[in-house]
């Protein structure tokens, strides 16, 4: 984690159709344990450093090299002046107080923006922070490590491998998570007012398909797992494919949906919305900083659809959930979402490092800031278990009863 930063400042977003880089986590960090760790609403900029500026000048850095002096004078030992400057950015950034505001070494930075290829080596699973900072599951990815070993999100993961992960940031937490395929990881969990227990688990190669799809009959079923940046495109293909079988209605599976790109999920909302239509708006306390609305493709449009989330739908999950109902083109079945709703802000800095810090919160179109407090869904289905290797799905089966119905 070193981190000079010379260059003139230089900002750039990417957007994954519209060329600027937007990821929603809400969620939730980078991507290490098995998805993401707190992937938010994310906008990606490319900035570096300059220390001549006015804020820089007003921060008062002679009590760090007093304190420095002392430890190079007095510890014994051999002190890195890498590890040490990694050490006082990481600490800067962690005492803002927000789980979600981050520093990335060059390393870390480059992992995150593997993960979001949709291909990495981990268990499977998102990882974010509750409100009283303990390390959680946010999504458990269907058919991966996290998911076989029956993780469920707000799961608490209290230590790993015997390490306590109180006080713990979540990259420390992901680092201690990760590692090569075919290795094991042991995860000490607490679920709900349960005793703790251990869980071991395998770690493997992820590849996720962001979106599948099948039609049933006269329904069109569509699963969107993430939304990277093929997503659109998966999408548009399933559309075709129901559009050349006559479908009737949609069923759009968006739970352990753990988010992703902003864009991808305000393009597909376009497929239901008219042109114009408020998806999503960010605000910074009381004022509205900017707002995004449907491009109105229209390949869904006026098509019935039911919508399934669940505790580990977050983040663009929640705000293409919620943009769906508020503009009456949805109704949700199944349980009441996660709830990340702030926005980050990735800088990138002049040695590949990157800060991702919290600029502002998301709202639905009908102003609900899903931030902490989720979407509730219009029918409440509680998910039952069933038996390993049983295929009968409770909430889905709501969702087709409830689409054949408007049939």
């Amino acid at each position: 984690m070193d981190n000079h930063q010379s260059a003139p400042e230089r900002q750039r977003r990417f957007r994954p159709v519209l060329k600027a880089f937007v990821i929603v986590f809400g969620a939730l960090v980078f991507f290490g344990a098995g998805v993401a760790v707190g992937r938010g609403d994310i906008h990606i900029d490319n900035l570096s450093y300059s220390p001549s500026g006015a804020k820089a000048s007003t921060f008062d850095y002679s009590s760090v090299d007093e304190l420095y002096s002392l430890l190079n004078k007095n510890f014994d030992g051999s002190l890195n002046k890498g590890d040490l400057l990694n050490g006082i950015k990481t600490g800067l950034v962690s005492a803002a107080g927000d789980p979600y505001t981050e520093y990335f070494s060059p390393k870390d930075a480059k992992d995150f923006e593997q993960a979001l290829s949709g291909s990495f080596t981990g268990i499977g699973a998102e990882l974010g922070s509750d409100q009283d900072n303990n390390i959680v599951i946010v999504s458990p990815l269907s058919g991966y490590p996290a998911a076989k070993a029956g993780l469920q999100p707000k799961d608490i993961i209290s230590a790993v491998n015997g390490r306590i992960t109180t006080g713990m940031r979540l990259d420390a937490v992901v680092r201690q998570i990760r590692g090569p395929a075919d290795t094991k990881v042991k995860l000490t969990i607490i679920r709900g007012s349960g005793q703790p227990f251990d869980v071991t688990i395998t770690r493997a190669k992820i590849k996720v398909p962001s979106a599948e799809h099948k039609v049933d009959g006269q329904i069109g079923y569509l699963k969107v797992s993430q939304f990277s940046d093929d997503t659109v495109g998966l999408v548009r293909q399933a559309a075709k494919d129901f559009k050349a079988k006559s479908v009737k209605g949609i069923v759009l599976d968006l739970r352990s949906d753990p988010g992703g790109y902003l864009d991808s999920a305000v393009d597909i909302a376009g497929m239901w919305l008219p042109k114009g239509k408020t998806v999503v708006s960010e605000r910074r306390g009381g004022e509205v900083l900017s707002t995004r609305t449907s491009g109105g493709s229209g390949e869904f449009q006026g098509l019935p659809t039911v919508v399934l989330i669940d505790g580990g739908s977050a983040s663009a999950s929640e705000i293409l959930a919620g943009a769906l109902r508020d503009n009456q083109a949805a109704t949700l079945v199944g349980a009441k979402s996660f709830g990340k709703g702030s926005v980050q802000e990735v800088l990138h800095l002049g040695d590949g490092s990157e800060l991702k810090v919290t600029i502002a919160r998301w709202y639905t179109p009908a102003g609900k800031n899903i931030d902490k407090q989720g979407i509730k869904p219009d029918t409440e289905v509680k998910a039952v278990q069933t038996s390993a290797g049983s295929d009968k799905d409770n909430q889905k089966d709501k969702a087709y009863e409830l689409l054949r119905a408007k049939l």
